[in-house]
């Protein structure tokens, strides 16, 4: 049974319901079986989020959503490097691919430009890499 998992920021729930959505589609478009969605507060807490369901043996994979929009402080540095590599250590702790779906953005046009409206859709390239990365894992007999 192939069975995915969400994990959302929500702080910018706008964005997150549209991340949420197109990661879904894609998972739901090659079969999978279940795909549960996860809330959190903050792209920060995404790591701890996507470490509870790749440890739990339960997922093939996890897709990281979210978004990261700059202020007037170095508080986006820190979330966006903080998420970004809390995320690749639960890949790399647990074996279990995470998709990365945190738009990193200047302002909200792009974030909407990013979540589905133009550019990117950030949440269908996030679960495009999970099934990837879970194809080659599955090739290795990892």
């Amino acid at each position: 049974m192939s069975r995915y998992a969400i994990v959302a920021a929500t702080f910018y729930r706008e964005l997150a319901d549209q991340l949420i959505a197109s990661a879904s589609a894609v998972f739901a478009e090659t079969g999978a079986e279940a795909v549960d969605v996860y809330e959190v507060p903050g792209a920060f807490e995404l790591p701890l989020g996507a470490s509870y369901c790749a440890g739990s043996g339960r997922y093939h994979g996890v897709a990281c959503v979210g978004a990261v929009i700059r202020g007037e402080t170095s508080h986006y540095d820190h979330v966006c490097g903080e998420a970004a590599r809390g995320i690749m250590d639960v890949q790399l702790a647990t074996g279990v691919p995470c998709g990365f779906g945190v738009l990193t953005v200047e302002t909200m046009e792009q974030a909407r430009a990013r979540a589905g409206g133009g550019k990117r859709d950030s949440g269908r390239h996030a679960a495009e890499a999970v099934l990837a990365v879970a194809a080659v894992r599955r090739r290795v007999g990892a």
